[in-house]
C-alpha cells in the first residue's frame, strides 16, 4: 500500500538524497550543488539546492544559517520565474519561523506557500504546507480547529500511498488525543505510525512514533522501563542521523519518564541535559517544557517553594506570549500540584487569543481571486510579526520584533527563537 518514503524537498541534482541521509551529507551535498549553480547561473537550480541547505540548517539546530538560506533560495527562485520553487522555499521558512515561535509568521508564510504551490501545479508543497499549517495550530493547542484538517490530510495521504505524510498525520492526530486523554487511540496511531515508517524505511518518522509510545506507556501504564527502552532506541537513530531537535525532545521525553516514575534526581539532570540542547539551538518551546520539567523535579528535591513560585510564575508568562494552550496548562497544574496561588485573569484563560491565522480553505481556486504573487507575496513582503525570546531563569521576557519576508528581498534577520522540529 505504501512505497518507500521519500524525501521531495531535495530536488535538481540533489534528488538522489534520501529521507534517511544524515543531514551534515545533505549539508555537505547542498552547499556542493548550490556553489556550482550559482558559478552557472543557474537560478533554479540555486534555488533547489539552496531549499535543501536551509532544510539541513533548520533540522541541525541552526537557525540563523537556516533563516538566510531559505529567503535566497526563495530569492532565486523568483528570479527563475519558478513558483513551486518559491513555494518550497516559503514552507522552510514558514516551518522555521514556526520552530522559532514566530507562530503569526508561520500562519502567514506556509498559507502563501500553500497558494503558491496551487499556483504552480505542485501538490506536494501544497500538501506540506497545509500540514505545516495544522501542525501550527496543533502545537498551540488549538486541536478543534485543526483536527479536521489533519484528518484530511490523513486521508489525502492515505489515498495517494504517501507514507511520509501518513506518518506525520497519524502522529499528529495521536498527539492530540493523548493531549486529552485518550490514550488508548494515541497509542494505536503512534503504534501504526512506527509500523508505516518501518515498512516505508522513514527512519526520522519511526524514532518521532517510539516518543510517542514511549510517552503513552510511560503515563497509561506506568511502565518506565519500556518507555525507557523505547526513548533508547529512537536516540540511536536520532544520532546516527545528526537529528538535533529531535534527539533534545527525546532527551526531555526521558525527563518525563523518569519524573512520572519518582527518580526526581535522575530527572532533574535529564531535563538539565535537554535545557542546554534547546537553548543552543534557540528553541523556546523546548526550552520552556524542560524548564517546567526542571522546576519540579528540584521541587520535590526539596528547592525553595518560593523560587519554584516564581519560576512557574515566569513560565506562565513566557507561555502565554508564545501562544501554547496546552503547556500553558502544563504550568497551571504543576502551580496545583504544589499548592502554589496563581492569579487569575484574562491571561489565564487556557482559551484566549492562541490561535493567529484561520484555517485554510482547502477547496478548488475559481481563477478569479486577486493575484497571489501581487497581493499576497506583496503582504509578506511588508508585514511584520512579534516572537517571544525565552528568557534565563531569573531575567525578564523580552519581546523581539522581527521584519518575515521583508527579509525575503534582503533584510537581516534578528535572531531568531523556535518550537518543536517535526518534518
Amino acid at each position: 500500500m505504501y512505497g518507500k518514503a521519500f524525501a521531495p524537498e531535495y530536488q535538481g541534482a540533489l534528488t538522489t538524497l534520501s529521507v534517511n541521509s544524515s543531514l551534515v551529507d545533505v549539508l555537505a551535498a547542498g552547499t556542493e550543488q548550490l556553489a556550482a549553480a550559482e558559478r552557472a547561473g543557474a537560478r533554479g537550480e540555486v534555488a533547489r539546492s539552496g531549499l535543501a541547505v536551509a532544510e539541513a540548517h533548520r533540522r541541525l539546530g541552526q537557525v540563523g544559517d537556516a533563516d538566510r538560506a531559505w529567503k535566497a533560495s526563495y530569492r532565486a527562485a523568483r528570479e527563475a520565474g519558478d513558483t513551486a520553487a518559491m513555494a518550497w522555499a516559503l514552507w522552510s521558512g514558514g516551518t522555521l519561523a514556526r520552530q522559532r515561535g514566530a507562530f503569526p509568521l508561520a500562519w502567514r508564510l506556509l498559507g502563501l506557500a500553500a497558494e503558491f504551490g496551487e499556483r504552480g501545479g505542485d501538490i506536494v508543497v501544497r500538501g506540506y504546507s497545509l500540514a505545516g499549517m495544522a501542525e501550527t495550530g496543533r502545537i498551540q493547542g488549538d486541536y478543534e480547529a485543526v483536527g479536521a484538517l489533519h484528518e484530511q490530510l490523513l486521508a489525502e495521504a492515505r489515498k495517494r500511498g504517501e507514507a511520509r505524510h501518513t506518518v506525520w498525520a497519524l502522529e499528529g492526530i495521536a498527539q492530540i488525543h493523548r493531549n486529552t486523554g485518550s490514550y488508548d487511540t494515541a497509542y494505536a496511531m503512534f503504534e501504526e505510525a512506527a509500523e508505516i515508517a518501518g515498512r516505508a524505511d522513514d527512519r526520522r518518522g519511526h524514532a518521532w512514533a517510539l516518543r510517542g509510545l514511549a510517552d503513552i506507556v510511560s503515563v497509561r501504564d506506568g511502565d518506565a522501563e519500556r518507555a525507557l527502552d523505547l526513548l533508547a532506541e529512537a536516540e540511536v537513530t536520532c544520532r546516527e542521523m545528526n537529528l538535533s531537535s529531535a534527539l533534545a525532545y527525546n532527551h526531555k521525553m526521558r525527563g518525563n519518564v523518569l519524573y512520572r516514575d519518582g527518580r526526581y534526581a535522575e530527572a532533574r539532570d535529564v531535563y538539565t541535559q535537554a535545557l542546554a540542547e534547546f537553548r543552543a539551538m534557540s528553541e523556546p518551546r523546548g526550552e520552556a517544557l524542560s524548564r517546567l520539567g526542571l522546576a519540579k523535579s528540584l521541587a520535590h528535591l526539596g528547592h525553595d517553594l518560593d523560587d519554584t513560585a516564581a519560576e512557574l510564575a515566569d513560565l506562565a508568562e513566557v507561555l502565554e506570549r508564545i501562544g501554547l494552550r496546552h503547556a500553558r496548562q502544563m504550568v497551571a497544574r504543576a502551580q496545583a500540584e504544589f499548592g502554589i496561588p496563581t492569579h487569575t485573569d484574562a491571561h489565564t484563560d487556557a482559551g484566549a487569543d492562541v490561535r493567529t491565522a484561520p484555517v485554510p480553505d482547502t477547496g478548488t481556486r475559481t481563477g478569479n481571486e486577486p493575484s497571489v504573487h501581487s497581493s499576497a507575496l506583496a503582504a509578506a513582503d511588508t508585514a511584520t510579526t512579534t516572537a517571544t525570546a525565552t528568557p534565563t531563569p531569573g531575567t525578564p521576557a523580552t519581546t523581539v520584533a522581527e521584519t518575515d519576508t521583508a527579509a525575503v528581498a534582503g533584510t537581516p534577520a534578528t535572531a531568531p527563537t523556535g518550537t518543536e522540529v517535526r518534518r
